[in-house]
């Protein structure tokens, strides 16, 4: 989203470095607890990376996450920065070069453009899921994507300059030039994020813990897609007001990847993590 034409809508320093090994380091260790049998077991799975998209963040992982490590997976959740996407990806690739062995990459929302660019050129990436998730062609940006097909709530106006449901946010860059950040507004939150799975004081804890992603992000166009490449899976969320079902369909198509279809709504990581724990241990199996 680099400019905002009305829409329909839907490198890591030594430090940083050390930071993200230490916690690959920490995430592959998990299952050694076990016993000796559990471990060789364990070793044998590849590493989960579950990539967040916007108006949430790692922790909304956390229903997967349980899942999977209690089937003997290592699970990292990495924060996804959510300024733009060269850079996003850039970090994420940065991060995957910490881990050793085969790697499931899980993207999802805006997580699935990211994760499009930053597997490319990684042979340790065996498999690629999409959740509810953009998946870019070259050039593509998830703004283009959502609109071109109708059933997003994201906006009401077609010609407001920000999508209606999205407060527009300034703020001020390293180099001195001015930012948006786009936030999910509270009232909207339920309707395009999670349907009627939560409680009101869930949801309103949710929209007030949101992370916003710029403007820039869901502009920039994507680069060149992993998904050509590597074997995807996706989780098409028929009841997602974020975006729309048609265009998930149509990116999964494309991707052929193996799609699962459910009545969820856009954050079904949350409302459905059982679901979605499935079709990432289903892509670890297929692809060992």
């Amino acid at each position: 989203m680099s400019d905002l034409r009305p829409v329909h809508l839907a490198a890591l320093g030594a430090a940083g470095l050390a930071l993200t090994a230490g916690l690959a380091t920490t995430a592959s260790a998990a299952p050694r607890h076990h016993s000796h049998h559990a471990h060789a077991h364990a070793a044998a799975k590849p590493t989960v990376v579950l990539v967040h998209g916007a108006w949430s963040d790692a922790a909304g992982w956390g229903g997967v996450v349980k899942r999977l490590q209690a089937d003997g997976y290592p699970v990292t959740a990495p924060a996804n920065p959510l300024r733009g996407l060269s850079s996003d990806a850039t970090y994420l690739a940065d991060y995957l070069k910490t881990i050793h062995g085969p790697i499931i990459l899980v993207g999802h929302s805006y997580g699935g453009a990211v994760i499009t660019d930053a597997a490319t050129g990684n042979p340790n990436v065996k498999a690629l899921v999409y959740v509810a998730a953009f998946a870019p062609d070259k050039a593509e940006s998830a703004f283009a994507l959502n609109a071109k097909f109708p059933g997003s709530h994201l906006s009401d106006d077609p010609n407001a300059p920000v999508p209606t449901a999205l407060n527009a946010v300034p703020f001020t860059q390293p180099d001195g030039r001015t930012g948006t950040d786009l936030y999910l507004k509270a009232d909207k939150f339920r309707d395009v994020f999670v349907g009627d799975h939560f409680s009101n004081a869930t949801v309103a804890e949710l929209a007030a813990t949101q992370r916003p992603a710029t403007a820039q992000a869901f502009g920039e166009p994507s680069g060149t897609p992993a998904w050509k490449t590597i074997p995807s899976w996706y989780l098409v969320a028929r009841d997602d007001h974020a975006i729309p079902a048609a265009a998930e369909q149509f990116m999964a198509s494309r991707a052929h990847a193996h799609t699962t279809e459910i009545n969820a709504p856009h954050a079904v990581q949350l409302t459905n993590p059982g679901t979605v724990t499935k079709i990432v241990e289903q892509a670890a199996t297929t692809t060992r």
